[in-house]
Formats: C-alpha cells, sequence, structure tokens
C-alpha cells in the first residue's frame, strides 16, 4: 500500500530544528512496518538525521556549519 501526504512546516529562522513532531503530528495514522520516504521541496533545506540523545548535538552541527 502506498500514501501520499503533503505536509507544510512553519516558517523557522536559519540554523538547526527539531522538527519531527511536526511531522508526526501532520502524517496519517502509519502501520506498524514499512518505510518511510520524506522529500523536501526546498532547495536550501537540509536534513540531518541524528539520534538526539544528548543535546549538545544541535551545539555541535551549528559550530561545525
Amino acid at each position: 500500500m502506498i500514501q501520499k501526504q503533503e505536509i507544510t512546516l512553519r516558517p523557522l529562522s536559519r540554523g538547526f530544528h527539531l522538527i519531527t513532531g511536526d511531522i508526526m503530528r501532520q502524517l496519517p495514522p502509519l502501520p506498524q512496518t514499512g518505510l518511510l520516504n520524506l522529500f523536501c521541496k526546498h532547495t536550501s533545506c537540509g536534513l540531518s538525521i541524528n539520534e538526539n540523545c544528548d543535546p549538545d548535538v544541535r551545539t555541535d552541527m551549528e559550530t561545525i556549519f
């Protein structure tokens, strides 16, 4: 089964932002197993996936970039 859902995020300032909650709130109910593909239409947007277990990760990423 294939589902397609367009998600709109609120405007955010420059920097690194946690958007997991925003995306999860806009997704339809999902099956227990499967594959989720996210496509970002904005050309200057990048997606960084990390474990987020340490709050210093965002600080380190902002320092590097």
